[in-house]
């Protein structure tokens, strides 16, 4: 379930006590005095670097594609297939994110409307390059269509789909035209969330400075639980959005068929890629705003557990090195997709039981759950 930035911060906390190990003498609270500099680090170590990434690849993924439209050629289409590749991967690092200006105005369903259950996004997009709808051939007129019609996933389908090997062959054509839309629109929505976290006295300032007249953070405790929050959310959403609709593990032996065309960007390459990209991204935010600092001093090994699994996650994603469909079909990389099921579960209680548990939320408490 994702939750408004203040939403999020203030559901939370409704249940958040402060709990007791079992012997019942050491108090399970936050470390207090490590809250700002957590903060300031994932803020300006981690969102705003991501956000800037973000802008600065797209926006050299918009100029490569109006340069490829004058100029088409086999050579230039599989040089701007890489810098959507480049695009994806930075996407897929800042994604976790999913508090603050990406929720609103449908930004972050702009920049990718996945999973897309029942292909009403696709047919969309082949409606479009079908009819040679002009109206989506431009910034400005695409942007107020479907969110599904202007984002990764219809860029993705322009470059790689039926019919794409026609960019090549044709200047100006309006499938190409149709795709340099798409990269101005997705240049656009990253720019905005960059200066959205630039500002001294936006959200960057709503995130590092909680008190009572914040509107997102009333004290140190919430601006924790949001970014404990931001982990948690990011797992769930890998396990249940992007890991189980194509390849749901083994069970008492018995592997999954697997459903490749359910991954995302399976059409490109781009979905063990952008997996690997998720799990560095989660690693990197609870390491490099040392989230360890936030525990008791006799708790420490809590952050160790957590770490030890999101590296093997890192290592074992990066592993899978095949499209996703003859990964499934592969026992050696299907024993790697089971490896990745199955931790991915685990560091969703080790971030929400353990983790949560050890500064200060209530038993029974669950992140996951919404409760």
């Amino acid at each position: 379930m994702r939750l408004p930035l203040v939403t999020l911060g203030f559901s939370l906390l409704a249940t958040v006590a402060l709990a007791q190990d079992s012997n019942g003498v050491t108090p399970r609270v936050v470390n207090e005095a490590a809250v700002p500099a957590v903060l300031q680090k994932a803020v300006d170590n981690f969102i705003r670097p991501g956000y800037r990434d973000l802008m600065e690849t797209t926006e050299a993924l918009s100029e490569a594609h109006h340069l490829f439209c004058e100029n088409p050629s086999e050579e230039s289409l599989g040089n701007l297939q890489l810098i959507f590749d480049n695009a994806v991967q930075k996407w897929s690092t800042i994604e976790i994110v999913r508090v603050g200006p990406v929720l609103e105005q449908n930004r972050f369903e702009r920049f990718l409307f996945f999973p897309d259950r029942k292909s009403t996004g696709l047919k969309q997009v082949q409606r479009i390059i079908a009819t040679k709808d002009e109206t989506a051939a431009k910034r400005e007129t695409l942007k107020v269509k479907s969110v599904a019609a202007q984002g990764l996933g219809a860029l993705e389908y322009v470059l790689y789909g039926t019919g794409s090997e026609e960019l090549a062959n044709e200047p100006n054509g309006f499938r190409c035209r149709y795709g340099a839309a798409i990269a101005d629109n997705l240049a656009e929505v990253a720019g905005e969330l960059h200066e959205a976290w630039e500002k001294p006295d936006g959200v960057q300032a709503e995130w590092k400075k909680p008190g009572p007249d914040n509107p997102s953070f009333r004290d140190n405790r919430e601006a924790v639980t949001g970014l404990l929050g931001i982990l948690v959310h990011g797992v769930e959403t890998v396990k249940d959005q992007r890991l189980r609709p194509f390849y749901a593990g083994s069970v008492n032996g018995v592997a999954d068929k697997g459903h490749p065309k359910l991954a995302a960007y399976w059409r490109s390459g781009n979905t063990m890629p952008s997996l690997h990209a998720n799990f560095e991204a989660l690693q990197k935010l609870f390491d490099g705003a040392d989230m360890r600092s936030l525990l008791p001093s006799d708790s420490k090994s809590v952050a160790g557990s957590a770490d030890f699994v999101f590296k093997s996650l890192v290592r074992v994603s990066e592993e899978i090195d095949l499209p996703i469909d003859e990964a499934i079909a592969d026992d050696e990389q299907r024993g790697k997709l089971d490896f990745i099921v199955l931790n991915t579960d685990d560091l969703l209680q080790r971030l929400n039981r353990d983790f949560g548990g050890a500064i200060g939320l209530s038993a029974g408490f669950s992140f996951a759950d919404g409760d």
